[in-house]
């Protein structure tokens, strides 16, 4: 078996035809969908002239029915009907766009759908235009490359490490369809851990969904990641993607691995949800942070209006400018029911589905959702400067609708973000590399990586902090109560010029909205010897507000129910501030060398 690597780097080599007539960033444009057809043509090829001597067979045959009787003879859930393959188009240089197009035209539907929403026909004329006339150079570059000698899987490999190189050649762009491989990865690790025994079993079939799911990195990786742990398992994955060339590219490499491409649906997950009755075992994601969903606010609105909870947006809707909670409550609506064996979810965010939006409103409706049914299983903050895009602080959230007892009404928070005192790590207190190290170079804004290798730092790590769920200095484990609070509308009596309280009809003091004020009252208060208990809102009112304002009074029609995760206040460690003597001490220094330093400049 030839190393997939060499022959990455083979394909990767006919991007220098392209050094001129392209950008970097477009060389995929052209090598990506090429490498598919080659590798198309190449598997293919033992059985293509069997499909040729059979065309006129099923003349009469409707299109499907003929799809399904030339796939079966090509041995491929594919078939190519065009007299041309890679042989016949180099053997005929003065006609090469033409026949180009003729052996596109030849493949069954799904093989030919992918190809056009690369919109490749657009390069094949960029390509044999006169001024640069390399279309006929770069397809007798790929005949000479033989891809009938990787198995699927390993082809997919190929796939995937020049889908990398690509995105990597354009960092601009990157983080639009690419999420880090290691990231990925640790999700993967993550999600699949706590059912490592149930996953042994031989012949198991599970399912793996992303409805975002771009070049179809974590499905790749899902699948992968499977397949090593048990080669006798199968991992049907399914997914969205509203991007037309991402789309292509994930569909791709659907069909090279011999997955199932019509598994693979384009749109808008929200306005067209391409998988509308199916439930999966597991779900990943890496929606894109800060999503407007103005384009589809009317069918998301009606469809929360009209259907409640028997949609998929039945807890709330979040700020028009970010529908990451949009995301992950279109995934809970594909979970399994608990009585199947459940479902769980990894999803990729920002800060802000944390802690954002008041009581009552959207968000905060959303994650008391999700909290009070018990799904929210463990928070992972992740490094900053992580992805291509930007270089904001992620977390990875873990949903779990059937968790095992020791984790039921809690949740985990693991800080995998490194060490934050560096004078602690100067001073060999604290190891700041037991999550990430600096990359060579950056690409983009990805400066750092999670490293892949052994237990004791990065993804082997943070993946035992989890499946340990034992508190340390970097992980925390809180019940869900913890999260939930109350927003209460603290009033105060209104008074006249003599300072006596006006009083209403009804006898009662009327309240002075110029006064008004709010409290959050944390459902559970913690003692001094750090246990946390519950509180109820008459006793923080009478210990934290009556002492300071005896007159007040708390508007109970008013009280909302709030959840909100305040991460970082969390991990929080107190440094206690430096000594006037040090402070001191560091001025005069820096005193001395300036007068030592001008000394030597009049010298």
């Amino acid at each position: 078996m030839t190393n997939f690597k060499d022959k990455a780097n083979l394909i990767w080599e006919v991007a220098d035809l392209l050094r001129g007539d392209y950008k970097q960033s477009d060389y995929g444009k052209v090598i990506l969908p090429m490498t598919v057809l080659r590798r198309l043509d190449c598997v293919l090829t033992p059985n293509k002239q069997k499909v040729l001597d059979y065309l006129p067979k099923v003349e009469k045959f409707s299109d499907s029915a003929k799809d399904l009787t030339l796939n079966k003879i090509a041995g491929a859930n594919f078939h190519n009907r065009s007299q041309f393959d890679f042989a016949k188009l180099v053997a005929a240089p003065n006609h090469i766009a033409a026949n180009l197009r003729n052996h596109i035209n030849g493949y069954s539907a799904s093989a030919r759908e992918i190809i056009e929403y690369f919109n490749f026909d657009d390069q094949i004329e960029r390509m044999d235009d006169p001024k640069a006339d390399i279309l006929f150079q770069v397809v007798k570059k790929f005949a000479e490359i033989d891809l009938s000698d990787m198995d699927t899987m390993h082809m997919g490999y190929v796939f995937e490490d020049l889908i990398r190189r690509f995105a990597e050649q354009s960092n601009e762009t990157a983080g639009e369809h690419f999420t880090p491989r290691e990231v990925i990865k640790l999700m993967v690790n993550v999600l699949f851990n706590a059912d490592n025994q149930a996953l042994t079993q031989p012949g198991i079939v599970k399912t793996l969904y992303d409805p975002a799911c771009g070049t179809g990195g974590m499905l790749s990786i899902g699948e992968q990641h499977l397949k090593d742990f048990n080669p006798n398992a199968k991992l049907e994955v399914f997914g969205q993607e509203i991007n037309p060339e991402s789309y292509a590219i994930c569909k791709s490499d659907m069909l090279i691995k011999g997955q199932n491409p019509a598994n693979i649906k384009f749109g808008n997950t929200f306005t067209i949800d391409g998988l509308r009755d199916e439930k999966f075992d597991y779900m990943l994601s890496n929606p894109p942070f800060g999503v407007d969903w103005k384009k589809a606010q009317k069918i998301i609105t009606d469809e929360h209006a009209n259907l409640g909870y028997a949609g998929r947006f039945g807890a709330g809707l979040p700020r028009i400018n970010d529908g990451s909670l949009l995301f992950l409550q279109h995934m809970i609506a594909k979970m399994k029911p608990r009585e199947d064996g459940g479902s769980r979810i990894g999803i990729v965010f920002n800060g802000s589905p944390l802690f954002t939006g008041q009581a009552g409103n959207g968000e905060s409706n959303i994650r008391q959702w999700i909290i009070e049914n018990d799904w929210l299983e463990a928070i992972i903050a992740l490094p900053d400067q992580l992805f291509y895009n930007t270089g904001i602080s992620t977390y990875i959230w873990i949903l779990n609708n059937h968790k095992i007892p020791e984790r039921k009404g809690k949740i985990q928070l693991i800080n995998a973000t490194g060490g934050k005192d560096e004078e602690q790590v100067k001073a060999g207190k604290r190891d700041n590399n037991r999550f990430w190290e600096k990359m060579p170079r950056s690409l983009g804004n990805k400066r750092k990586q999670i490293p892949e290798n052994g237990d004791s730092k990065g993804i082997g790590f943070i993946t035992k902090l989890y499946g340990d769920f034992t508190e340390n200095e970097f992980v925390k484990i809180l019940p869900n109560e913890f999260f939930g609070y109350w927003r209460v509308t603290v009033e105060q009596p209104e008074k006249d010029n003599n300072g006596n309280i006006i009083k209403g009809r009804d006898g009662k003091p009327k309240a002075d909205s110029s006064l008004r004020d709010y409290e959050n009252i944390p459902f559970l208060q913690k003692t001094r010897d750090g246990k946390l208990i519950p509180q109820s809102i008459k006793e923080y009112f009478e210990r934290e507000v009556k002492p300071h304002l005896p007159e007040a009074w708390i508007d109970d029609s008013k009280t909302k129910t709030g959840y909100e995760i305040n991460f970082t206040k969390y991990f929080y460690e107190f440094k206690p501030l430096r000594s006037l003597a040090e402070i001191k001490a560091d001025i005069l220094a820096l005193e001395q060398s300036s007068l030592e330093l001008e000394k030597q400049v009049l010298e």
